[in-house]
């Protein structure tokens, strides 16, 4: 059967769905947690403060990733409100999902780079070390992947909810009546290559940088340079 349709080959799904619960939870947590500890109720009464997989995976959302490789998680709902320093607070909960996946991958690299330093992968099979270097690699190019999107400032995205709580009242009110056509732009730019390829396209090349920069960070903390 001919699956080309999908954004990842077939027998690299099962890895990608593996890193896309890691990233997913650990990013929705850590909004949750965070906006609990600035003395937000919202999260922990939805049940939103776990590392449960269950709890913030958005079923569509995955599929989606999985065919195109752009999806979502369940948002964390914040009532910004209840901060004491609503702006602050509420710029420090929405840096905090981006931030997690870029952490997580970081940790991953680290993860990985010690298996080889320490010689733990010496006596396993081919099989076994080509799963492993297959599963890390997804886990951090999607979380290096999750940590660039989710700044991109339009709605949904935590970018966006970022730029309202650092630019005027007077100005975010001006944006709010545009706010789905915001949202339809970003969807046009995902679908359309052209579009894409001067618009996201500039965006998602930093990938390649951070991945670097990581790596060896990695690599220079486990002297292996």
């Amino acid at each position: 059967m001919d699956l080309n349709f999908l954004a990842y080959p077939v027998d690299h799904l099962p890895f990608v769905f593996l890193a896309l619960l890691l990233g997913f939870t650990v990013h929705e947590f850590s909004h949750a947690i965070l906006a609990d500890k600035f003395g937000d109720p919202t999260p922990r009464s939805m049940g939103r403060v776990t590392l449960n997989p269950r709890v913030h995976l958005d079923v569509l959302g995955t599929i989606f990733f999985l065919i195109i490789g752009i999806g979502w998680a369940k948002p964390v709902l914040v009532n910004r409100s209840r901060f004491a320093s609503p702006r602050l607070m509420g710029i420090l909960v929405s840096v905090a999902g981006p931030v997690s996946n870029l952490v997580l991958a970081l940790i991953s690299v680290l993860i990985y780079f010690a298996l080889i330093r320490f010689g733990v992968l010496t006596g396993a099979s081919v099989g076994v070390r080509d799963a492993l270097s297959l599963f890390f690699n997804y886990l951090v190019s999607l979380n290096v992947l999750l940590f660039i999107l989710n700044l991109i400032p339009f709605p949904p995205l935590d970018g966006y909810r970022i730029l309202e709580d650092l630019l005027p009242q007077r100005v975010m009110m001006k944006v709010k009546p545009y706010e789905q056509w915001l949202f339809y732009a970003i969807l046009l730019m995902f679908f359309i290559p052209p579009l894409r390829a001067v618009t996201l396209g500039p965006i998602f090349a930093l990938q390649g940088p951070i991945l670097n920069g990581i790596q060896s960070l990695a690599a220079g903390l486990l002297g292996m340079k």
